[in-house]
């Protein structure tokens, strides 16, 4: 029988705690769940059964921010493993220090991937402060993606090259396609029009506008088998799960479940 225990790492804002397998006989505490145990009441569920099973996880238990604190959290969740003063920032991939964020040009600011206005959920706690779907990104850049839905190309971002815009799209830098995909796959699951928000809904078209939709579904899921959950992504789910808000993202644990549900 495996045995796991909790042992600290060390992040800026403090010890964080991580299920690692040990030789030990101490068992794993139970107020915090190993990723397995969490997601216990999904296994062996397809299609609607399990997009209802995770959304009923991943809703549970969770800590609701507001807008200030996710300053504090994305330096923590989005900090540079290379420079641990810095993040690193979404679209560009810069490390940029931590101390530079703001709303000025060249400062790094809270984007959100699945943009605001659709579904109208502002930043108020909720949809609007939940950090699985909040990145650090330049400001200009930030304004530059603005509200639209992402699908494949445009033109090249002068400020963000690898990147590509046109009027009603953005494709993200090939290296986080997946983690742009699977965010806005966590959203479309973890909201559904339940404690006021709107249902949040993926589809698989652009020009979404106000509604509470954002697309291209059929390009995303593309994205999310192209680039699959890296180590930056996978310490990042980890330490909002343990240290921040207390759920998980399954679509980083488990990128497979995508085509269960779509």
């Amino acid at each position: 029988m495996k045995i796991t225990r909790w042992k600290p790492l060390s992040l800026l804002c403090g010890a964080v705690l991580v299920a690692v397998p040990t030789a030990a006989v101490a068992v794993a505490s139970p107020a915090q769940p190993t990723a397995e145990d969490y997601y216990q009441d999904a296994i062996g569920k397809t299609g609607p059964e399990l997009e209802a099973a995770l959304h009923g996880i991943i809703s549970n238990g969770v800590t609701t921010l507001n807008y200030d604190d996710v300053w504090e959290a994305l330096k923590v969740t989005d900090e540079d493993p290379n420079n641990t003063s810095n993040v690193v920032l979404l679209y560009t991939g810069r490390s940029q220090a931590k101390d530079t964020n703001g709303g000025d040009a060249d400062q790094w600011n809270r984007e959100h991937v699945w943009a605001k206005s659709h579904g109208d959920f502002d930043t108020v706690p909720g949809p609007g402060t939940d950090v699985h779907h909040l990145r650090p990104t330049d400001v200009t850049v930030n304004s530059d993606r603005g509200s639209k839905d992402f699908d494949m190309g445009g033109t090249e971002s002068a400020e963000a090259p690898g990147n590509f815009t046109d009027d009603d799209s953005w494709e993200p830098r090939d290296a986080v396609k997946g983690d742009v995909a699977r965010m806005i796959f966590y959203m479309s699951v973890r909201y559904e029009g339940t404690d006021g928000f709107a249902d949040l809904e993926v589809n698989d078209q652009v020009g979404n506008g106000s509604a509470p939709n954002i697309g291209k579904l059929t390009v995303l899921k593309q994205w999310n088998e192209q680039d699959p959950p890296d180590a930056f992504e996978q310490r990042r789910n980890e330490v909002i799960f343990t240290d921040i808000q207390h759920n998980r993202n399954p679509f980083v644990d488990h990128p497979e479940w995508v085509e269960e549900i779509w």
